[in-house]
């Protein structure tokens, strides 16, 4: 990845995806699909960056947890063996709330930033399903997918790493304050 995308870790991910609504967009809601991480270091550091999004943002930032969990594997070269780390749920959660934000007309577009593949099958079935419905993906900034993007209706694709000004406008102050001053978030000093 890019040394220059490492600072845009502690970002305002509302802010972030306003700046790519069309003027006759109305912005519902960042739903943010994740899994904790099992280092304590890393879960730290992103549950102050969902606290400070919170803190901004409130209901219009959703967190959707899926589970790590250790999963034993064994090399078939050497017979060792030692546990990886799997996410769980999370394709499942997203295929979910992009079905069921179709099913109860919440939305009429939707954003989904991701390069997995295998939500080529629920992107399928709302292309088919709810053609009143527009799907847009944008890929990460270090992520990319053909079938992806040509499973997407219209071909209709953003690359993330091609918007970094847009990034630099979400960045958050380091001590991020609630509005009534009551809460504060404040940046992972490996961050700054």
């Amino acid at each position: 990845m890019n040394p220059k995308w490492r600072q845009c870790y502690w970002i305002d991910f509302v802010a972030l995806f306003k700046q790519f609504l069309g003027p006759d967009d109305e912005f519902v809601k960042v739903k943010y699909f994740t899994a904790s991480p099992l280092s304590s270091g890393k879960n730290s550091r992103q549950s102050a960056l969902f606290k400070a999004n919170d803190l901004i943002n409130g209901n219009s930032f959703q967190i959707i947890r899926g589970k790590y969990i250790e999963k034993d594997i064994q090399c078939y070269n050497c017979n060792t063996h030692f546990t990886k780390p799997e996410e769980k749920r999370t394709d499942v959660n997203i295929a979910t709330h992009l079905l069921g934000d179709c099913a109860l007309d919440v939305v009429d577009k939707i954003i989904l930033v991701t390069a997995d593949s295998d939500l080529i099958p629920p992107i399928e079935f709302i292309k088919q399903n709810f053609k009143n419905k527009k799907i847009k993906i944008y890929f990460p900034p270090s992520s990319f997918s053909n079938d992806l993007a040509h499973a997407n209706p219209n071909k209709r694709v953003v690359l993330l790493r091609d918007n970094f000004k847009k990034f630099e406008n979400s960045f958050m102050p380091d001590t991020v304050v609630k509005s009534d001053g009551s809460d504060t978030a404040i940046i992972p000093a490996l961050w700054k």
